[in-house]
């Protein structure tokens, strides 16, 4: 943004301020009926810009507006706005799909620089995480607070060969650093053993670990397991009280099929999200996904998911 229209912005700012301060109505448009006018909900919009300077910094360094999704929208609405205008931080499907992806970053050479762009276009289109590597949780959560976009990490990631402690401990550590959703994988080794308790085991010692701050994803690693066996671990994770069960790595081959979200959403049921991750690159798929039953996208091709665009080559 330029900074002429930094100063304009402001200035409107300001002058509506004053206004909602002297019990006076912001001007509107000829035409456009009157909004009830609710000042301390619109101060209570904006007050986090006032109260914390950092979360407004990063935000303008984003490009994004300290308004910037529906919930926000309708306050200002309520408050008296009767037009209410966006710059790049608009999010056209944070009703939609946008709101169903986890931004995607798991691969071991990404940089900073990687993580501080997946983090800006995460708060620039309303995704609904931001999937990153343990080691990168502290760095996300500082760039994400208060933009509403949830940080996720992996637990055992990618083979999920780890003993039940050493996940529990992962989790522990990535919550307390910021972390609010964990997608863990499972003992598959143990499931193709048909060792179901050291299964569950590994997975309630994550929810736990979790609890009661962040949500658990349970990745089955579907490619790698029969049918009879995809079934088994989506009943073995509601049995642990997991929150989702989610289909891969992106690291094992295969991927997210539809015929796989729909056994998995069989077998959850209602109650439980279904992830589909691996290999969902356009916005076709992602909405065949959806169709099928899943509630999230793991994709590293969000911004091309959620404009329409085709994706070459391979990625999450």
């Amino acid at each position: 943004m330029s900074r002429e229209r930094e100063e304009l912005v402001e200035r409107i700012t300001r002058q509506v301020m004053e206004a909602l301060r002297r019990g006076e109505p912001p001007a509107a448009d000829a035409g456009v009926p009157a909004a009830p006018r609710d000042a301390a909900a619109w101060r209570a919009t904006h007050e986090v810009q006032d109260a914390d300077p950092a979360t407004a910094d990063r935000y303008r360094l984003f490009g994004v507006s300290t308004s910037r999704g529906p919930e926000d929208t309708r306050a200002l609405h309520e408050a008296g706005a009767s037009r209410v205008v966006t710059t790049t931080g608009y999010c056209p499907a944070s009703d939609g799909l946008a709101s169903l992806i986890d931004h995607t970053l798991l691969k071991p050479d990404g940089t900073r620089s990687d993580i501080e762009k997946i983090c800006q276009e995460a708060a620039q289109f309303c995704f609904a995480s931001v999937c990153v590597n343990p080691v990168w949780v502290p760095l996300c959560h500082d760039l994400l607070k208060g933009s509403g976009v949830k940080v996720c990490t992996v637990i055992g990631f990618p083979s999920g060969a780890h003993a039940p402690d050493v996940k529990a401990y992962e989790t522990r550590r990535a919550v307390e650093q910021g972390a609010e959703e964990v997608d863990m994988v499972i003992n598959v080794g143990a499931m193709k053993s048909k060792d179901y308790a050291l299964v569950e085991q590994d997975i309630r010692g994550v929810v736990q670990a979790a609890a009661p701050r962040a949500l658990v994803k349970v990745i089955l690693e579907t490619s790698l397991l029969t049918r009879e066996e995809k079934i088994m671990g989506c009943t073995l994770a509601k049995a642990a009280g997991a929150d989702f069960v989610k289909t891969s790595t992106g690291f094992a081959g295969g991927g997210a099929t539809v015929e796989d979200i729909e056994l998995m959403r069989e077998t959850v049921g209602p109650e439980m999200g279904v992830k589909a991750s691996g290999g969902v690159r356009t916005k076709e798929e992602a909405e065949a996904m959806v169709k099928a039953g899943a509630t999230r996208i793991g994709a590293s091709a969000g911004v091309k998911i959620v404009r329409g665009e085709k994706t070459e080559g391979k990625g999450y």
